[in-house]
């Protein structure tokens, strides 16, 4: 466990009083804006409210326009749906879990599910969804006029199944235990040491549980250092490294490659403008 993590970690659970928690940073640009880097992006509340979006949004207030690409709609249940490759039913862990929308929705297929996330905005929304499954956000309409909307949790969805959690996915602590499946969407790009993460998966996944790896491997340096890049750049040689295959190298001695595809996803910034993204997902199965 790092000093981060050990200074500022909170468990939040469905009935439990949490200590008040810093309110976000309000930040005037958004998260999909080019040059805005490193993880205290992700601490404001413009990134809270505009994740909430992502992950919440009705299919058509995302994606309003029929010309769109609506095949990118729907990110954290699609993700969540490859975690059903799992043997087991019983334990789920996300991480880089965001404001938690894929965590509620591995809540369907199993009995208890681990959110966990390095920043404390991002951990305290996903824990105020948990009692009542909505929270209001602010959405940008054009420039300074916004409208305020409701996330919502699906009602179907048992949300006491849910525990969040601040933490360094590079660093995570033994007490995890292990899980049947461990989702990181969109998270390993965005480590400082992305090969100690893997690492660790390899006690995090039972034998026979799934890890599932989805990323658009959009390496940057203000969140990863380029030396430690799995992959985006030349080697010696001056030959381009692929991030995929560096992947399968690091995790073919303790997972075989079960399934990947690739996987759209769709942030909204304002009514008329996009990120439209399409990250590369891996199902891995743990060795027995």
């Amino acid at each position: 466990i790092n000093a981060e993590y050990g200074r500022r970690s909170v468990t939040h659970h469905p009935n439990e009083m949490r200590a008040a928690s810093q309110v976000p940073i309000r930040a005037v640009r958004s998260t999909t804006a080019s040059g805005v880097g490193g993880s205290a992006v992700y601490e404001t509340r413009k990134a809270v409210d505009e994740y909430l979006q992502f992950h919440y949004a009705a299919d058509h207030e995302l994606m309003p326009f029929e010309c769109g690409p609506t095949n990118a709609l729907g990110f954290t249940r699609r993700m969540a749906a490859k975690c059903s490759a799992a043997q087991g039913r019983e334990r789920a862990l996300d991480v880089g879990c965001s404001v938690g929308g894929a965590t509620f929705e591995l809540c369907r297929q199993f009995d208890s599910v681990v959110g966990v996330d390095f920043s404390n905005a991002f951990v305290d929304a996903a824990a105020d969804m948990v009692p009542t499954g909505e929270q209001s956000y602010e959405a940008t309409i054009q420039a300074s006029i916004h409208e305020t909307r409701t996330a919502r949790v699906d009602p179907t969805i048992d949300r006491s199944r849910a525990t969040f959690m601040q933490g360094d996915a590079c660093a995570l602590p033994a007490e995890l235990g292990e899980f049947d499946a461990v989702l990181a969407g969109n998270l390993l790009c965005r480590l400082p040491d992305p090969c100690a993460f893997l690492d660790r998966c390899k006690q995090l996944v039972r034998p026979g549980g799934v890890l599932v790896l989805v990323s658009p491997y959009s390496w940057l340096e203000e969140y990863t250092a380029e030396d430690h890049w799995l992959g985006g750049k030349r080697d010696a040689d001056g030959n381009p490294v692929s991030s995929q295959k560096v992947v399968s190298e690091l995790l073919s001695d303790a997972f075989a490659l079960e399934d990947e595809e690739d996987m759209p996803f769709l942030i909204r910034e304002h009514e008329r403008k996009f990120q439209w993204g399409c990250s590369h997902g891996a199902v891995w199965r743990r060795n027995k």
